[in-house]
């Protein structure tokens, strides 16, 4: 069963080309066990790296994934980030005002596209171009790829971590309070309400307590997921409060009409005590306490991680069940999901121009896009966290059973951290339980994930713009959308004073500005 869900999840992902049978293409030869392959200095060499990323972690020589590379391409990477840095913008900034740049530098998309047109970092197309053969014929396949990581030059100064996959969160509801009350799974907004109402009412916990939370949310990004109901968007993007393509136009989701009667709707819904009263506040332990208690009844999750309290929770609360429900259509008709994942990530690395072996560098990032440099980025080295199977690589049973999270025993080696490199996406789907798969594969069924906005690099006159009034407008947004919701303004109201304040705070100005770089970057491909 589940291996079917994978093969179906799979075969029907619309992101892009298998990287794998790219690769291969190119390659000069299939045997992966060739290592002069991936060579990318003739003698040994050393080049250093500085990458400090998710305010946590350094990127380290010692991993297993970094000491095989090593052996691989007889390019040996060292560290020179701070360890004890707890702020990864920090110690990045802290690098570039030194002027003591590494060979190597990791870090977000932005700075790269900054301080690359400054002179900080090199343009790698013609790098790429001349000796990264993987990585050219990856951005020649999927050229959208190479815009959204581009600077306002149209040059590229960092490789991209890209995710592989559409699919990240769904719709969840507890279908064993659906069944006690002798309810169907909503379809409708109205019988979303009903739902909800339901369960605020009847007592589906039956603790002859009123102290079900109906909806409930662990994030900003789902906090106010309802709106969906009424045609109104979250985001454009993965990114929380990002903006979103209408038809070609770039505005922002949270200035649009839909957005007035959802957030009309959402405070009524509130008020009546069908979203948590703790919505904004209880934070990302909300999932875990609100379900542990049996107290949470439909959120808007993660498939894999959400699906895992179906297990641990059968033993503790009994016919626990919260399974995966499609997207309920909107009061138009439609039906839609706009939570997806961020194929082309911030997150990457780029070539310092300190670095005196720059084509060494341009081939040690090629390894990363190789067949065997992917499944490592991926899965971890072969024989240890890995073997293939048909052909596939796969992950050894000691993986797959140890009681620490997959995705944490890979980060301790090196895989699974954003350098430059395509994600795989079965390496997520193998450790996905039954009822998240069958919950991804509804969706893929269902198609209707919104388009998502890749962003826009901004020349340095727009970046001003940008910087100038956007901090502030989209605080005002967030501000509001707390006030509006907890009851302290009526929304129909003080709809039209909110939009005249967007205004008077610079909103068009920005729209011109993004919309500029938006025809500047994507308009040969609309």
């Amino acid at each position: 069963m589940n291996a079917q869900m994978r093969r179906n999840i799979v075969q029907t992902s619309r992101i892009f080309i298998s990287l794998i049978a790219l690769t291969s293409a190119c390659q000069a030869t299939t045997a992966l066990a060739q290592e002069a392959n991936y060579r990318a200095s003739a003698d040994p060499l050393e080049l250093t790296v500085h990458y400090h990323f998710r305010d946590q972690y350094v990127y380290t020589q010692d991993w297993p994934v970094e000491q095989k590379a090593a052996e691989l391409t007889n390019v040996r990477v060292r560290n020179v980030a701070s360890s004890a840095s707890t702020n990864s913008k920090d110690a990045f900034n802290l690098m570039i005002t030194s002027g003591d740049l590494a060979d190597i530098v990791g870090g977000l998309k932005d700075d790269f596209n900054r301080y690359g047109r400054e002179g900080a970092f090199l343009p790698l197309d013609d790098l790429i171009a001349e000796h990264a053969p993987h990585i050219k014929a990856f951005f020649e396949a999927h050229p959208a790829f190479h815009n959204a990581a581009a600077g306002a030059d149209g040059k590229l100064y960092y490789i991209p971590y890209i995710q592989d996959g559409t699919l990240s969160e769904g719709w969840f509801v507890r279908q064993d309070w659906l069944e006690k009350l002798g309810l169907e799974t909503p379809e409708t907004p109205e019988e979303v309400y009903a739902v909800l109402k339901a369960f605020r009412e009847q007592d589906p916990n039956g603790n002859g307590q009123k102290d079900e939370v109906p909806y409930f949310s662990r994030n900003l990004g789902n906090t106010l997921r309802l709106m969906n109901l009424w045609d109104a968007r979250v985001s454009g993007s993965a990114t929380y409060g990002d903006f979103a393509v209408y038809d070609g136009e770039l505005r922002h989701p949270w200035a649009e009409q839909n957005y007035k009667t959802a957030m009309s709707n959402l405070a009524q819904w509130y008020k009546e005590g069908l979203i948590d009263p703790e919505i904004f506040t209880r934070g990302p332990r909300a999932r875990e306490y609100l379900l542990g208690n049996n107290l949470g009844g439909m959120t808007h999750d993660w498939f894999p991680s959400t699906s895992t309290y179906n297990v641990s929770l059968a033993d503790t609360i009994e016919g626990f069940s919260f399974r995966p429900m499609l997207p309920p259509k909107t009061i138009s008709g439609d039906r839609f999901e706009d939570a997806r994942r961020q194929i082309v990530t911030a997150e990457g690395w780029g070539i310092s121009v300190a670095n005196e072996h720059p084509v060494e560098t341009i081939k040690y990032f090629d390894f990363w896009f190789t067949e065997l440099g992917r499944q490592m980025a991926n899965f971890g080295v072969e024989g240890d966290t890995y073997t293939i199977v048909d052909g596939k690589p796969t992950f050894t049973e000691a993986v797959l059973t140890d009681s620490q999270p997959v995705n944490a025993q890979l980060w301790e080696i090196g895989a699974q951290v954003p350098r430059g490199y395509v994600m795989d996406y079965d390496y997520e789907l193998q450790w996905s339980n039954e009822i998240a798969l069958a919950g991804m594969q509804l969706y893929e069924a269902c198609d209707c994930l919104k388009p998502d906005f890749m962003g826009v690099a901004l020349t340095d006159n727009e970046k001003a713009v940008y910087d100038r009034y956007w901090p502030s407008i989209l605080t005002y947004m967030q501000e509001m959308q707390q006030t509006w919701l907890l009851g302290a303004q009526d929304v129909d109201s003080t709809w039209d004073a909110y939009q005249s304040r967007l205004e008077q705070m610079g909103y068009g100005e920005v729209l011109d500005v993004m919309q500029t770089a938006y025809q500047r970057q994507y308009g040969a491909d609309q």
